[in-house]
């Protein structure tokens, strides 16, 4: 059965394109006002200016600063506008060997990635589940569940909100608010822009709209799983992994990425 959004308001970061974009149209489009949060405060207006009949609130912060989280909870408070749903999409990727990483690239991913989106997830928890008919969504990404070599820094990054947003979901549970974990595969979005175009490791990329709606039948769902990987393939690819064992993955998955390197 599809979930009522009316009344609710969701804020999404990482909302000026990609999966945050697509997120808030079908948000609004189920009667959700929304608040979206991205550096790029032009493409927030162009989007806010395409939804209608319902209320959007936008805010041009950079979360990859330190405190952002607060900030960002400091600057929903002074709207007094009440969060009842949440989706912490901002994120980006670096595809190179570590020991050749930029270092406050480094520092950047993983404030962006683990730092404020877990002062972000604590600085409205308590509202979301005293509201107790919204969602709380997480993105990470399949790389979340093996290590990844060129995309070391990334992998354990979105590893940490995978097993962060597990375990929320089993706090949050008979309080009426949807965690869910998202691990999409490969995407068309701009994340490769970022990343660099051999980060998807030669894999078939995914629409994103194809990930939203995945991830929108899965919180319609009455109980929703804690985690969803999005499409059968990458489901499949992950199976595998597992049974393959540690040494078996890395060494797959450095022969991949040194290939697509090559192209």
């Amino acid at each position: 059965m599809a979930v009522d959004y009316r009344n609710q308001t969701t804020l999404i970061t990482g909302a000026s394109s990609g999966l945050g974009a697509l997120f808030a149209r079908r948000l609004a489009a189920r009667g959700s006002n929304l608040v979206l949060v991205a550096r790029r405060t032009d493409r927030l207006e162009s989007l806010a200016a395409e939804l209608s009949g319902v209320q959007v609130t936008t805010i041009g912060m950079d979360l990859a600063q330190p405190g952002a989280g607060g900030k960002l909870a400091a600057a929903v408070a002074e709207q007094g506008i009440e969060v009842t749903s949440l989706i912490n999409n901002a994120g980006f990727g670096t595809h190179t060997r570590f020991h050749e990483a930029d270092p406050q690239r480094i520092t950047d991913e993983i404030t962006l990635n683990v730092t404020s989106l877990t002062e972000i997830s604590r600085a409205f928890i308590e509202g979301l589940r005293a509201h107790g008919g919204g969602v709380l969504v997480n993105v990470a990404s399949i790389a979340a569940y093996q290590p990844g070599p060129t995309l070391a820094v990334y992998a354990a990054t979105k590893a940490y909100v995978l097993s962060f947003t597990e375990a929320l979901w089993s706090e949050s549970r008979g309080t009426g608010l949807r965690v869910m974990a998202l691990s999409p595969g490969p995407t068309n979005t701009e994340f490769f822009d970022v990343a660099g175009q051999n980060a998807d490791g030669g894999m078939a990329r995914m629409s994103a709209d194809r990930v939203v709606d995945q991830a929108i039948r899965a919180l319609d769902r009455r109980n929703p799983p804690p985690s969803l990987i999005t499409g059968l393939p990458n489901r499949i690819a992950i199976g595998a992994q597992r049974l393959a064992g540690r040494r078996l993955t890395l060494a797959i998955l450095g022969a991949m990425m040194r290939q697509t390197d090559r192209r």
